[in-house]
């Protein structure tokens, strides 16, 4: 057992990476074996069966990292999905066991295992695992992003050339304007699931990522908003210069998209001043 100090070293990090990758991989490996399988009520065409099964499988790997999370270091506090904070503590692990659980039922590839490392709410770790294709995409703060061994790298694509998912709840006037808005700029796809598509921007595939009052918690960004600028992007939060994962409304991109969304005369995201 490893007692941390504040601030973790890289020695400590490393070492915080290589029990959160192997749990990470086992759980994913569990988890390939449903993947798709999960059958469905189809005489009343209510999906109870299949709520249920996800169900049991998201809380089970959930208690199975928390588990593994503790070789570590057992003091940090641990944050998941289904049963909420276990503890309180200025570290914590974010965990989503299954990111996008209709789809992993389903067999579509847009679901994921994510877990990050926090301390004085800075991300210092980050796990994203893609059950579909079982890659592990990985960062660790300073050290640049991989997909396995591969370091990845954000694209170069500009506003007029990207594909960016754009999250929000759409009932609201503001913000369908605003997508309306970004929409006219650049090629945009409703937000699908946020752990794959951060680990295909990471990798250069998708442009970027946007949210605007969106549905998701803390686990669901995290993760996400480090594997992207280790990956060499960029994440603030709306009107801000500055990124606090606590805030959701964000943007994450790459740097040329980042200063076409937030510079010059027809700015879609002004920075706020402050005085």
């Amino acid at each position: 057992m490893l007692t941390c100090k504040r601030l973790m070293t890289n020695q400590a990090l490393k070492q915080a990476f290589e029990i959160t990758k192997a749990a990470v991989t086992k759980a994913g490996e569990e988890l390939t074996k449903h993947y798709g399988t999960i059958e469905t009520n189809v005489k009343t065409g209510i999906e109870i069966g299949m709520a249920d099964s996800v169900t049991k499988l998201d809380l089970q790997t959930e208690n199975f990292l928390a588990d593994e999370l503790k070789k570590f270091d057992p003091t940090i506090s641990f944050h998941g999905e289904e049963f909420g904070a276990r503890s309180s503590a200025k570290r914590m692990w974010l965990v989503d066991p299954i990111d996008g659980t209709s789809f992993f039922a389903r067999g579509l590839p847009f679901c994921a295992t994510m877990v990050a490392l926090v301390e004085d709410d800075q991300i210092l770790l980050s796990v994203i695992y893609d059950i579909a294709n079982k890659d592990l995409y990985w960062a660790i703060k300073g050290q640049g992003a991989y997909c396995n061994e591969k370091r990845i790298h954000v694209s170069k694509r500009p506003l007029s050339r990207s594909l960016l998912a754009f999250e929000t709840r759409w009932e609201d006037t503001d913000n369908f304007t605003l997508y309306l808005k970004v929409k006219k700029a650049a090629n945009t796809i409703p937000a699908i699931n946020s752990g794959f598509e951060f680990a295909m921007i990471a990798a250069g595939r998708l442009d970027g990522r946007l949210a605007k009052n969106p549905y998701g918690n803390d686990w669901d960004y995290a993760p996400g908003a480090l594997l992207v600028t280790e990956a060499g992007g960029i994440a603030t939060n709306i009107g801000k210069t500055t990124y606090d994962y606590r805030n959701h409304d964000y943007i994450i991109t790459n740097p040329v998209i980042h200063q076409e969304l937030t510079e010059g005369p027809n700015v879609l995201f002004p920075i706020e001043k402050t005085f």
